[in-house]
């Protein structure tokens, strides 16, 4: 069956709910009509080249960078260093600092619930450098033990990258006391944390988070448009590039920059800061809503992640529903038009139980149940109200089918 005549059988259902936000999302308006002139009106030169087409695309480049400072609270600590995603800049990051530091090698830890796009490249690193990479053990809450990393970094460790927000069971981890207990250990070791999942969640202030030497951000994560990353890089801070090319007006990124995403980026961020706890507040009642309503109408459910909400980004649910298959719920709530994802955005097409459910202890067959859901401040009270509704229908019949609850 064709894609096509898939989406025909699969038809119009009567509400659309979105809560898929983890591996992608709607752009808002504004954010779409922002972009639009730097396509062939405004600044559709290349931002390093002295004309005004090339200062106009500059400018946005400058214009979004000065922001983030102002945000992160990053002035005068570093650069922000511009790519075309959050795997890119984690790529940067890891695969960057090894090759500043393949002579000296080392180890490099990362935490067992990492984004692949970091244990990916540290592995990588450990075959064409020679790093030895240990994978830092989390809790049955997806926590990071400050004692047991105080253990495991030595006078060796080159590199620590140990994510602020899991992506898919959203754990806020202790980045300030993590990074300094590194940094007590071994003042030399850098600290990478991937915040792409922070971003707009949870307050960042990169001159209280001293230790933390670089920080990946994503524009999608934040209802941006899809195609722009940052890494932070903190003054003095040894990398290379990853790539090579010819130079651009982005040092450790070269190629042209992608000027009309990076303005709806720019456009994102200011929508995501103005009203920060107002943003919060909201994503997190619908969340707390949506798990309240889904387990009181489900039973046989876990929720993955902290039990204590105050523990873990404001707008993510994370739920094993047992005696299903995760992928066949998925596509059940679709046929509703309540639209989230089964396991992680990275082994999702491969059915391949996630890495990070398995590391808090999660058996294969719940972690095969999972469903990612997570709210934004675009959700309404309605929106819930439906998931609320259909959850149970879609569950029971599928159960009812079911060869692991017989």
């Amino acid at each position: 069956m064709s894609v096509g005549e898939l989406l025909r059988v699969h038809g119009k259902p009567p509400r659309e709910v979105y809560f898929d936000l983890e591996n992608s999302g709607y752009v808002p308006r504004e954010v779409v009509e922002e972009m639009i002139p730097y396509f062939n009106s405004v600044g559709y030169g290349h931002p390093s080249i002295t004309h005004k087409p090339g200062w106009e695309a500059y400018e946005v480049v400058h214009e979004t960078k000065e922001l983030l400072s102002r945000v992160l609270n990053a002035g005068g600590l570093g650069e922000f260093a511009i790519v075309h995603s959050g795997t890119e800049a984690n790529n940067l990051a890891v695969l960057g600092h090894a090759l500043a530091n393949r002579e000296r090698r080392g180890k490099i830890l990362v935490s067992a619930v990492e984004h692949l796009s970091v244990i990916h490249p540290a592995e990588l690193a450990e075959r064409l450098f020679g790093f030895r990479v240990l994978r830092v053990p989390v809790d049955g809450e997806g926590f990071v033990d400050p004692e047991v990393l105080r253990e495991l970094v030595d006078r060796d460790t080159s590199l620590v990258s140990i994510q602020m927000v899991n992506h898919e069971i959203g754990t806020i981890q202790m980045i300030s006391e993590l990074s300094r207990i590194v940094k007590e250990v071994n003042p030399s070791t850098v600290f990478h944390t991937d915040a792409a999942d922070a971003f707009g969640r949870v307050p960042i202030d990169l001159r209280e988070l001293e230790h933390v030497d670089m920080l990946t951000i994503s524009s999608h994560k934040i209802h941006g448009p899809r195609g722009v990353g940052v890494l932070f890089v903190r003054e003095g801070l040894r990398l290379e590039p990853v790539l090579r090319g010819q130079l651009s007006s982005e040092r450790l990124w070269p190629g042209v920059e992608n000027v009309p995403l990076i303005a709806g980026f720019r456009k994102a961020v200011e929508l995501a800061f103005d009203g920060f706890e107002w943003h919060v507040s909201k994503t997190r009642e619908l969340r707390d809503a949506l798990v309240r309503g889904i387990l009181e109408r489900v039973a046989d459910v876990l929720i993955n992640g902290p039990s204590d909400f105050s523990k873990r980004a404001p707008d993510n649910a994370n739920l094993s529903f047992l005696y299903v298959e995760g992928e066949a719920l998925t596509v059940e709530l679709s046929l509703h038009g309540v639209y989230v994802s089964s396991g992680s955005a990275c082994t999702s097409r491969i059915l391949e139980p996630s890495h990070v459910l398995l590391a808090i202890g999660r058996r294969h067959e719940e972690a095969h149940g999972s469903i990612l859901l997570k709210t934004s401040r675009y959700h309404t009270v309605e929106d819930v109200e439906y998931a609320v509704e259909v959850f149970p229908k879609a569950v029971a019949r599928l159960r009812s089918i079911s060869a692991a609850r017989a």
